[in-house]
């Protein structure tokens, strides 16, 4: 099937999954996780009506910007961001989603405030507590957020995770609906209902994530097809 063809079927199923908890498909927004793939490959999904692309990776993300890969569509940054790399992401995408540490906050702000922006940025929760993972902790997330509120170069619009990987059918769906809670409670109290990113959930399990709260999905198998880890 063609990206495309791929992108139909992933919003079918976006749609059927949001219906069966009473949800407006609308509300969804999904986001084509193009690591590995081409230039050509983000904008045939540009092309098919993609909501956003995410990247992973700094460095490639910087190669296929010069190649003018993402025109047409906001860029997320969705992958682990070292320190040392910020500036090359702050004022280039729309959104950070993978800010999970009280230094990588401080540093995204200097680097906005350096270059007289305020970046958007999502928390992300580390809600298995995986040691090999980035994230804040859960029992973590409430300071920090509120911690984040006095950086006056960045906004904060929601919370991402990524839960550990599931070893049954639907796995991952206490861990989305504890994510969920954890918005639900920061959003009310710290920001004034605000938040409009819950972002969970990948091809595997999008659809659980949908019916558990997300608001924002990050699909990249399921719309460019299997990565080669060969090649990479």
């Amino acid at each position: 099937m063609s990206i495309e063809e791929n992108i139909r079927q992933v919003r079918r199923n976006i749609a059927a999954a949001a219906e069966s908890v009473g949800r407006d498909p609308g509300e969804i927004l999904l986001v084509g996780a193009s690591k590995m793939n081409d230039a050509a490959a983000c904008r045939a999904a540009i092309d098919a009506g993609i909501d956003a692309l995410g990247e992973n990776r700094v460095q490639e993300m910087r190669a296929k910007l010069a190649e003018g890969a993402y025109t047409g569509a906001p860029l997320h940054f969705i992958g682990h961001l070292q320190r040392n790399k910020v500036k090359q992401v702050v004022g280039t995408v729309d959104l950070i989603q993978s800010v999970g540490s009280t230094e990588l906050l401080e540093e995204v702000d200097k680097c906005a405030g350096k270059m007289g922006l305020v970046q958007d940025i999502l928390l992300e929760v580390n809600i298995g507590e995986e040691e090999a993972k980035s994230g804040f902790a859960p029992q973590a997330l409430y300071a920090a957020a509120e911690a984040a509120r006095s950086l006056a170069h960045i906004r904060v619009r929601g919370l991402m995770t990524i839960p550990p990987v599931e070893t049954e059918p639907h796995g991952s769906v206490p861990y989305f609906e504890k994510v969920r809670a954890l918005y639900v409670d920061i959003n009310r109290d710290l920001y004034d209902n605000s938040f409009v990113y819950l972002s969970m959930g990948m091809s595997s399990d999008y659809e659980d994530a949908i019916r558990a709260g997300a608001t924002m999905v990050r699909v990249g198998s399921a719309i460019f097809g299997a990565r080669d880890y060969g090649r990479a």
